[in-house]
């Protein structure tokens, strides 16, 4: 009991760190091949050497952190290219997981599907009125879940594992361009509303092709 108490704690403290980080890499408080070394994101954040190599460790699998031999950790790159290919890969595994979906996915999937966008349709309501940084996570959580949820009836956790991996890296780019003021509120409201029709008519060729056309309308932004 003492052992496995002593391990929730550490996993706890781990998870909160990584919350953290993930939030400022987001934000780019952390900035793009910025070099992190323990005892400043100690001071910073909290935590001891071992929760923060965890930490670092954890990022680094999820894609927000590079590891290099001999020289530590650092953020990742957040060039044009890094986006292109992001996307990219978004793409290929959300329409691999979608056409799954829309072939296995059942009555309680289609409610999820619609759940899933009044949530993201409230939330870009929101956000348009109020740019604070709780307000721009919260609007870009309801839309990971949206389209978590058109990929969750494909029966494959690895899948969706690596869907969520390549949402999230993505991220940084969504908030800078909610930021700047360079997303098209109306043109994605269209365009979502449009993919939900394609999804719960099972119309396979159409969601697919919507999916492909909102993941790069991202590269536009």
């Amino acid at each position: 009991m003492l052992f496995g108490s002593k391990q929730d704690e550490d996993e706890t403290v781990v998870a909160m760190l990584a919350s953290a980080l993930r939030r400022d890499i987001s934000f780019g408080l952390l900035r793009p091949d910025e070099k992190l070394k323990l005892n400043a994101l100690r001071q910073r954040y909290g935590g001891s050497n071992h929760s923060m190599r965890e930490t670092l460790r954890l990022l680094s699998a999820e894609g927000l952190v590079a590891a290099t031999a001999q020289r530590g950790f650092r953020v990742t790159s957040a060039t044009p290219q890094d986006q292109q290919d992001i996307l990219f890969m978004r793409v290929q595994i959300e329409k691999m997981a979608l056409e799954r979906a829309l072939r296995l996915g059942d009555v309680a999937w289609e409610g999820r599907i619609l759940a899933a966008h009044h949530a993201m349709r409230h939330r870009e309501t929101l956000v348009q009125e109020d740019l604070s940084d709780l307000a721009a996570l919260e609007w870009d959580n309801a839309c990971r879940g949206f389209f978590y949820s058109l990929c969750d009836a494909s029966a494959s956790p690895r899948l969706l594992d690596t869907q969520q991996k390549y949402y999230d890296q993505s991220r940084r780019f969504r908030l800078a361009a909610l930021r700047e003021g360079r997303l098209d509120f109306a043109q994605r409201a269209a365009q979502h509303h449009a993919l939900l029709e394609a999804a719960l008519a099972r119309d396979t060729g159409t969601a697919l092709g919507l999916l492909e056309a909102v993941i790069t309308t991202e590269l536009k932004a």
